[in-house]
């Protein structure tokens, strides 16, 4: 591992810890940059794996459905909760454990959702609370304490069998940290930064800085949009929790639902430049 990576796991490790200490506000402001800006880097490509004739439709299908997604958060909040919440633990675990079977799949998406409330229902609760907008059954957390507990279980038997230190790392944070804290460290370690590495190879980028750079526009237009959200939350839901959902949710999505269906032919993406850095373009392999 070179040092500009060291470093970076250092200060986000570092920052996770610090605030871990600090208050609701301190740990929701970790979450919205961790999974806000960093998590949802991988996303910002979706546009560039379509091939271009595929491009208005699926704009049209992703604007669509990220506008449902809000009126949903909107209206009716305490069913959006749980759809996002399954929507996600199955994207979760269709993409991390891609060549796993079934129950290795269920494991892996369940645990990103529910094991945070293993060790912490009282702020894993409340959590839900504001975010659905009323008070979270205890036969709710129960069942998410009881899926999380297993899953977690699996996942940890999985990575001491394969010495797999990321997952390892991933899952333990999960179980640890506070929920929003040790999601955001979940997320990024065992979701979003192999997802994004991934997209950096298939769009033809030869670094990370590379892929940034390329789609920089479209990933900072979707933090203006996510903002913008947000603030329109928080004005309805003071504590701010219900804006992170539903911004998250409203880029997460379409991503989840409509960008499966425009990937190249057999689920493989469609090739495509990245002409911050490379300076050629990349050609599918046949």
């Amino acid at each position: 591992m070179t040092r500009a990576p060291v470093i970076g796991w250092t200060m986000l490790a570092g920052a996770a810890l610090a605030a871990s200490a600090g208050s609701l506000p301190i740990q929701l402001g970790f979450a919205i940059l961790a999974i806000g800006v960093l998590g949802m880097a991988h996303g910002a490509s979706d546009l560039a794996i379509v091939a271009p004739g595929r491009r208005p439709l699926f704009l049209f299908l992703y604007v669509s459905v990220s506008l449902i997604c809000l009126a949903w958060w909107t209206g009716y909040p305490q069913i959006a909760l749980p759809l996002f919440l399954a929507a996600s633990a199955i994207h979760f675990g269709v993409e991390d454990a891609p060549h796993g079977g079934l129950p290795e799949r269920a494991a892996r998406g369940i645990s990103l959702v529910a094991t945070p409330a293993i060790l912490h229902r009282e702020g894993y609760g409340d959590i839900l609370a504001f975010a659905a907008g009323h008070g979270i059954s205890t036969t709710v957390l129960f069942l998410l304490i009881a899926a999380g507990a297993v899953a977690t279980a699996l996942v940890l038997i999985m990575a001491i069998r394969r010495r797999d230190g990321r997952l390892l790392i991933g899952t333990g944070a999960l179980l640890v940290l506070p929920p929003l804290i040790g999601f955001s460290i979940g997320f990024l370690v065992l979701h979003a930064l192999p997802q994004t590495d991934q997209r950096r190879q298939e769009i033809g980028c030869v670094s990370h800085r590379a892929y940034f750079r390329a789609v920089a526009p479209i990933l900072l237009a979707a933090l203006l949009i996510a903002a913008a959200v947000g603030a329109f939350f928080v004005y309805r839901e003071g504590t701010g929790v219900r804006a992170l959902f539903a911004g998250i949710a409203a880029l997460a999505m379409p991503h989840l639902l409509v960008t499966p269906w425009f990937e190249g032919r057999a689920g493989r993406p469609v090739a495509y430049s990245c002409p911050a850095i490379s300076g050629r373009a990349q050609h599918p392999q046949t």
